[in-house]
């Protein structure tokens, strides 16, 4: 008899690579911006300081929960800038937000609960919540209202299973930044639910036009309630550093710390010394890497803006633009694959984040640089101009 995989293999959804996964079968010039990887490179400074600690012989084991000195720096930064009152022990580095969010999954869903999603939804978080035996429903955001959080939209979904609602702020794909009083819509539903927010927050340093991220742990009620993730990955372009932050109350710390445990000790020792320097460097090298971001944006929003049949919403924060390519008459999944093969350009089908994203596309302006982003929207520009 051939081995049997556990029933959390081969009874929950494959991992979905989406446009990502066509591209790397195929050859050619192609411009990929379906990948949400920075195109910056990590900063010196924070290479220096990682380079430096391999050299001091920062190379054994450390705190389980993360080198002190780190924590203290982030319980520095999430009092500062995110209102979020917590101590260097109600914070555990993590091994990106993608380990985060699995030991979250993992420390609060039981097999029969269900974790709420909101469309259109980051695909990821539905594997794991299956592995901890969940299941995932799905409450859509107000699409007519620029994909805001409306909470009369939201609460016919949640039933007395529902343990949990997965947040990303800001949006991961429509790049929206939800306002307090969204916030407080949400907050409202979880205390009246006896919910646990899941606080998906990689892009929050990553904000235009004077839009202001706000931590839903920091409203009133919310500290004990909500496990906020955050992460280097986008704002310092360490994405394959792997490095990121559960920040919660000490009740929910501990379920937490289990699963990192268990799973992998603890993060690289080294590496989190670049981290230190992430938080304590020169703020101005962030700030220059947002403008750029910003200068990548505008340009990107204007010219899908110029594109027949095509409609882009301003972007509020992260690295993607969200285009409404209905007027073209050609579903999502049909338009993505169509400029895959006729220009080369590769952009993620709206419906890889579920139904409620139909009718868009996905388009990572952050993740090449200016005169590549160019070179695609002309090829863009031309594909749409013949349809």
């Amino acid at each position: 008899m051939p081995i049997r995989p556990a029933r959390r293999i081969t009874e929950t959804s494959p991992k979905d690579f989406g446009m990502f996964a066509k591209a790397s079968r195929m050859s050619g010039d192609l411009i990929h911006l379906e990948l949400g990887m920075p195109a910056e490179d990590t900063p010196q400074h924070i290479k220096d300081a990682t380079i430096a600690a391999l050299q001091d012989g920062a190379v054994h084991y450390s705190d389980l929960q993360g080198l002190p000195d780190l924590r203290r720096a982030i319980a520095d930064k999430l009092r500062r800038q995110n209102n979020i009152d917590v101590t260097p022990d109600e914070i555990i580095v993590t091994n990106g937000l993608t380990q985060a969010s699995f030991a979250a999954f993992m420390a609060f869903l039981d097999e029969g609960d269900e974790c709420l999603l909101l469309a259109p939804y980051y695909p990821q978080h539905i594997g794991k919540a299956e592995l901890a035996g969940a299941r995932v429903t799905i409450a859509p955001l107000d699409a007519a209202n620029g994909f805001s959080i409306n909470s009369a939209l939201i609460e016919p979904h949640i039933t007395p299973a529902t343990r949990a609602i997965a947040l990303i702020n800001p949006c991961n794909p429509t790049g929206r930044v939800y306002s307090r009083g969204e916030l407080q819509q949400l907050a409202d539903l979880a205390q009246k639910h006896d919910l646990l927010v899941l606080s998906d927050e990689v892009y929050e340093e990553i904000t235009y036009d004077g839009a202001q991220h706000i931590s839903i742990a920091s409203l009133p009620g919310m500290k004990e309630r909500t496990i906020t993730m955050c992460a280097f990955t986008k704002s310092h372009a360490m994405d394959g550093w792997r490095l990121g932050y559960i920040a919660a109350d000490a009740a929910l710390i501990g379920p937490c710390m289990k699963i990192t445990t268990n799973e992998v000790t603890h993060v690289n020792t080294f590496v989190q010394h670049g981290a230190l320097a992430a938080l304590t460097g020169d703020p101005t090298v962030l700030r220059d890497m947002v403008a750029r971001d910003q200068a990548r944006r505008d340009m990107v929003v204007a010219r899908l803006n110029q594109m027949p049949g095509v409609s882009c919403a301003p972007v509020e924060g992260t690295i993607y633009a969200f285009p409404n390519i209905t007027a073209t008459g050609l579903s999502a999944q049909d338009c993505a694959d169509q400029l895959l093969a006729e220009t080369g350009v590769v952009v993620e089908a709206g419906s890889f984040y579920g139904p409620a994203g139909e009718g868009h596309l996905r388009v990572c302006f952050g993740c090449a640089e200016l005169d590549v982003l160019t070179e695609a929207m002309d090829r863009m520009q031309r594909f749409f101009n013949a349809l």
